[in-house]
């Protein structure tokens, strides 16, 4: 299988040129699915320890993003995982949610970062510049790196919540709206892990209900 395109490291070698050296890329997963949490993490990789192979985590296979993940662990300088639970992304929706992941996956990290770079997300209150890029897992390598993480993350979390509900297939869809997640939520209704605002999720909710009363 041919690898998918590396994320350059063109952000970080501008930054890194003018006495930048601890640039924090941010990326989260779990934006899109009708249960679980969203993930957000945050890497920041050295001048030094430049990792290869960096991409978009959704370009990758399941075996290459463990691989990069157990790399970029071990090689970056500081690496910050935030997940907000499907409870909070109900009350204050996914976007809000997402910015609170990130902004805990900033928290975590174990350096204080002079730059960020997001996927397009801005974020507030920040005590260093950020930069928002269209399509940021492709396009920067620190980016790309938080993707994996992310995804990673998120993975083994789903994995888990397969165990305690496996009639919905969360270790095959990882909570997205497949044809198999909504014929579950037909069948079986949502279980405490769906995001209750979502429409895949209160959409079946309430013709299972409904099913129920007749």
């Amino acid at each position: 299988m041919t690898p998918p395109p590396s994320a350059p490291y063109h952000y970080e070698a501008r930054a890194w040129k003018t006495g930048v050296t601890r640039l924090a890329g941010i990326d989260e997963a779990g934006r899109g699915p009708l249960a679980g949490p969203v993930v957000a993490a945050a890497v920041v990789i050295g001048p030094d320890r430049r990792i290869r192979g960096l991409a978009d985590s959704k370009l990758l296979t399941p075996e290459q993003r463990e691989v990069l993940f157990h790399v970029i662990s071990e090689r970056a300088i500081a690496v910050g995982v935030g997940i907000v639970d499907h409870e909070t992304i109900d009350r204050v929706n996914i976007l809000q949610a997402t910015r609170l992941a990130m902004a805990e996956a900033l928290a975590r990290l174990t350096v204080a970062p002079d730059l960020v770079i997001t996927d397009f997300v801005a974020l507030r209150d920040l005590a260093c510049p950020q930069r928002n890029l269209v399509d940021g897992d492709a396009r920067c390598a620190s980016v790309a790196a938080a993707s994996i993480i992310a995804k990673v993350t998120r993975d083994r979390l789903m994995l888990e919540a397969d165990r305690s509900f496996p009639e919905y297939g969360f270790a095959r869809h990882k909570g997205y709206a497949t044809p198999e997640h909504l014929a579950a939520l037909d069948r079986w209704g949502p279980c405490p892990l769906h995001r209750r605002t979502f429409a895949g999720v209160w959409r079946q909710g309430e013709l299972f209900v409904l099913e129920k009363d007749d």
